[in-house]
């Protein structure tokens, strides 16, 4: 059977992977709220299209942090990607580059960054960064990172604790024994919260580790899951270089917004002095679009990567990342935009129904 949306993607994924895989992939925090309304706040924003322009020819293409990449689509970080595909992270990382997209490796690899970057050579890759207890760890995980070539540095700063994943807890998931995060020595510790190797994230960090991490690195540093106009100032106040809109696919403080609702918000505070880019939610072309119009300059896919990874592995990445783009160039084409500097705030509005 032909593949024609992203639900087939999930739906495969579903049927094969273990059932406690699959809820830890999906699951979000106490109730879903949040995760769920990442979807369904698109279903409300309605597309003005304008017509009668020659949309003969049509270019997705678009910059972040200075590199160019084929439309406005990256793979955003998720952990351990060998729950899905073998070589996990490897695979991931080739279907980007294939693509000419930007990769965001997560601390939470199972894949030596070594062999990712042996993978992709040419591929755009990020870091993620949660911040360790042992900063020295911390310090040498991004200046590793930075050797082998990553071009920027995305901190999370949504988790300094880990969300309540009921579903987790239920199956008390934990990473079976063939499945390892290669770049940091993690430990479970005695009656710790989770089973996964989260219990080292640094619950100190706080705003005056910005400098800190500058003056370790030179790489850009881009902000992963602020929501609010008053974090988007401080993010601005601090010189960072972007803003990832992001609520950790709903995984980590049930009922807060959903991003592409708090988007609007983080657009307005940083007025164009920082890029924003925004997760969650996406799994059409036209949500894509919808985005752009609110103001990211790109969005990063989550799940729909891991969907893929499950169904073929590189392959099965590069399908779902084509299929999204097609998409979102006939949405271009649908809606009068022959170049992403052309979406604007002009083709959506927020339905009231």
């Amino acid at each position: 059977m032909a593949f024609v949306c992203l639900a087939d993607f999930q739906a495969y994924a579903k049927d094969n992977l273990p059932k406690p895989v699959w809820e830890f992939i999906e699951g979000g925090a106490d109730e879903c709220i949040t995760r769920d309304e990442n979807i369904s706040a698109y279903k409300k924003i309605r597309l003005y299209p304008r017509f009668l322009r020659d949309m003969s020819v049509v270019d997705t293409r678009t910059t972040i942090q200075g590199s160019e990449i084929s439309f406005p689509v990256c793979i955003g970080p998720t952990g351990f990607h060998c729950l899905c595909w073998p070589d996990g992270e490897q695979s991931t990382a080739k279907a980007a580059q294939a693509m000419n997209i930007c990769y965001v490796t997560s601390t939470f690899s199972t894949s030596f960054f070594e062999d990712i970057v042996a993978c992709a050579p040419n591929g755009l890759l990020w870091l993620q960064l949660y911040v360790q207890r042992d900063r020295q760890i911390t310090k040498k995980l991004i200046q590793k990172a930075e050797t082998l070539g990553y071009k920027a540095l995305v901190l999370t700063v949504d988790t300094p604790a880990v969300g309540n994943r009921l579903q987790d807890n239920r199956n008390k998931f934990a990473l079976p024994e063939s499945v390892m995060v290669k770049n940091l020595h993690t430990h479970i510790e005695e009656n710790a919260e989770s089973l996964l190797p989260v219990s080292n994230i640094d619950a100190s960090t706080c705003w005056k580790d910005i400098a800190w991490l500058r003056s370790i690195t030179q790489m850009p540093i881009i902000l992963k899951g602020i929501l609010t106009r008053q974090d988007a100032e401080l993010a601005v106040r601090y010189n960072v270089q972007g803003i990832l809109v992001s609520n950790h696919g709903g995984r980590q403080l049930d009922t807060v917004p959903a991003t592409i609702d708090a988007l609007t918000e983080v657009v307005n505070a940083v007025q164009g002095r920082i890029e924003v880019y925004l997760d969650g939610g996406i799994r059409t072309g036209t949500d894509v679009l919808k985005a752009l119009a609110l103001g990211a300059r790109c969005i990063f896919l989550g799940r729909p990567i891991l969907w893929g990874l499950t169904y073929k592995g590189e392959e099965g990445v590069r399908q779902v990342l084509n299929l999204l783009k097609k998409e979102f160039h006939k949405s271009m084409i649908l809606t009068g935009c022959r170049s992403v500097s052309e979406i604007s705030k002009d083709l959506v509005q927020i339905s009231r129904l």
